[in-house]
């Protein structure tokens, strides 16, 4: 009886595929793992440029300047650090990403060629872990600007009693805005990646225009900015570290924030119609808007200085500043209910985004024949209710220089990870092999390429150092273990990236690293792509026609008359 309730249950959670569309379901393979065919590579330059957008419109860019103000520097060399970290930023993310565009296949699926199929686990369960926990803190902190919606349409909330234990480092007011993000954010979960149009168009323009119309308001309440705006150089004539070394850390800080993001920018570089698509939406978005976002937000930082006598970097402070000093009034909370908005809808697309499809995406390469995106991203955001982030935002301040500092592990991850694609293999790819395990020339020595362990080590082996005395705040340690520290990123890349590949050069790969598969076995390529790569297309092997080009989404979902497809259509454009 048990037995066969458990097997019920097992056909039913088990993912179901179109083999028609080459979906097959097995222990490596399930319909979001496969190369995306031409239907669901939907993205134009626009959605790239939404997803960035998202990446960039948010509290933590508009803060950055602040960062960097702190520690004594002026407000053109903050300025010039985000600048060059963004540009090398955006050289990184399409650097890495080149795979996805090429060859449309993830993150998940791109180490299998590197590490080994069983090897890949390895960057995979990083990836996870970081998923987990940058979900439950982003869900946190969009919670903050929920609060300050429903202060602004029931000001009595921000007195709510605290009925909290007193042990609990947080109160009522907290965790109701953090519930109610949490839950308006799920239903967004059950939206495939390439249906994200819509939402993209909407909160971007959204949020843009309520950032500028902000910095409007304020310049024109202050006539002028205040003091902070015009902050020189305040590094100490004695002090330890000079602005050079000062702006060598802030870089480093700065590209290891969107480090993560670059690792598995395969993940959604495979959704574009072309690569030019993701070039363009890339490079326009993430270092032009970011760092207009970070000028906008030290602008208006800057007026409201001189407004309100204090300065209010985080923007949730700054908005129930301004409904106070609108004395309550239905104009100031209208308007700051709409900031709140625009701020929290673009941390929850980028949330969604960013950890929960990514880590629906990582989880379906550990568990494909249950775990597809969609389960994958649901788990990843009920893990939030685990990871209880309350405590690790209000009692582990130095948790979160932890996960800022989290490049340390991922730069050498990106090093290999470059090298053996671009350098090693140049750019070829056999797709049926990463998938099959038996015969693969990806199964290298027991699942697991040994020539990527030592290269990965070496690269975070030198830094790790800094990153532990950082953390605990030491501050007699060697001068030498912060500056390795300081450089850590492009230290844990080059190391990592050099040895991985003169370790191909002492003991090259037994198979070809320049193969590639003769036909088109997953439906992967367009008639045009297929001739470029010299692969023979599914076309040919079928008999049909080969100078008509394979449907895309539209057709195929214009010829669905229900109102469902109707409705994706919309949301795709």
């Amino acid at each position: 009886m048990a037995s066969r309730v458990f097997r019920r249950v097992r056909e039913k959670v088990v993912l179901k595929g179109d083999e028609s569309k080459h979906e097959q379901t097995d222990a490596w393979s399930n319909r979001d793992l496969i190369p995306l065919p031409p239907s669901r590579r939907t993205w134009s330059s626009f959605h790239y440029f939404g997803i960035w957008t998202l990446s960039s419109l948010n509290i933590a860019t508009w803060q950055t300047p602040n960062t960097f103000l702190t520690q004594g520097l002026s407000v053109g060399q903050a300025m010039a650090i985000i600048i060059l970290a963004r540009a090398i930023i955006t050289l990184f993310a399409c650097f890495v990403a080149w795979c996805g565009v090429r060859w449309h296949i993830g993150f998940t699926i791109q180490n299998r060629f590197t590490w080994g199929m069983r090897g890949s686990f390895i960057p995979l369960l990083q990836r996870i872990l970081l998923n987990f926990i940058w979900n439950a803190v982003q869900t946190w902190n969009g919670g903050k600007l929920a609060t300050v919606c429903i202060t602004a349409i029931w000001p009595s909330f921000a007195k709510i009693p605290n009925t909290l234990s007193p042990s609990l480092p947080t109160t009522t007011y907290e965790m109701i805005g953090f519930i109610v993000f949490w839950v308006i954010s799920v239903p967004f979960l059950f939206i495939r990646p390439e249906h994200f149009k819509r939402p993209f168009q909407f909160i971007s323009i959204y949020c843009g225009v309520g950032m500028i119309s902000m910095m409007i308001w304020s310049l024109s309440i202050a006539r002028g900015v205040g003091p902070i705006f015009s902050k020189g150089e305040t590094i100490a004539s004695g002090a330890k570290w000079n602005s050079s070394w000062l702006m060598m850390a802030g870089i480093n800080q700065a590209i290891g924030q969107k480090a993560a993001g670059m690792t598995n920018g395969s993940d959604f570089s495979r959704y574009a119609k072309r690569g030019k698509h993701y070039l363009i939406g890339t490079i326009s978005c993430l270092w032009l808007t970011g760092t207009v976002v970070s000028f906008v937000g030290l602008v208006t930082t800057a007026a409201c200085q001189k407004i309100y006598g204090k300065i209010y970097w985080n923007p949730p402070d700054l908005l129930m500043i301004m409904m106070d000093y609108g004395q309550g009034s239905s104009a100031a909370r209208a308007a700051a209910f709409f900031l709140a908005l625009g701020f929290g809808l673009t941390s929850m697309f980028e949330n969604i985004c960013g950890n929960a499809v990514a880590g629906g995406i990582d989880l379906a390469g550990l568990f494909p024949r249950y775990i597809d995106i969609r389960r994958g991203a649901i788990i990843t955001f009920i893990a939030a209710w685990i990871v209880q982030p309350w405590y690790l935002i209000n009692r582990a301040a130095a948790f979160i220089a932890v996960l800022n500092s989290f490049s340390v592990f991922l730069a050498p991850i990106i090093g290999v990870m470059c090298a053996d694609y671009h350098l090693i293999r140049r750019q070829h790819i056999k797709l049926s092999a990463l998938y099959h395990p038996d015969g693969s020339i990806y199964w290298f020595t027991h699942g697991i390429n040994w020539r990527v362990i030592p290269a990965w080590i070496a690269g975070w082996a030198p830094t790790i150092g800094g990153l532990i005395v950082s953390v605990r705040g030491e501050k007699n340690a060697s001068r030498a273990i912060y500056q390795l520290y300081y450089m850590a990123f492009f230290l844990g890349f080059s190391i990592s990236f050099l040895l991985f590949y003169l370790m191909n050069i002492l003991f090259p790969m037994k198979t070809g690293t320049q193969e590639v598969d003769d036909t088109d076995v997953y439906g992967t390529f367009t008639n045009a792509e297929c001739e470029r790569r010299g692969i023979i297309s599914q076309d040919l092997t079928q008999g049909l026609d080969p100078t008509a080009e394979k449907s895309g989404a539209v057709e195929g979902v214009a010829s669905m008359d229900s109102k469902s497809a109707k409705f994706k259509q919309w949301l795709k454009g």
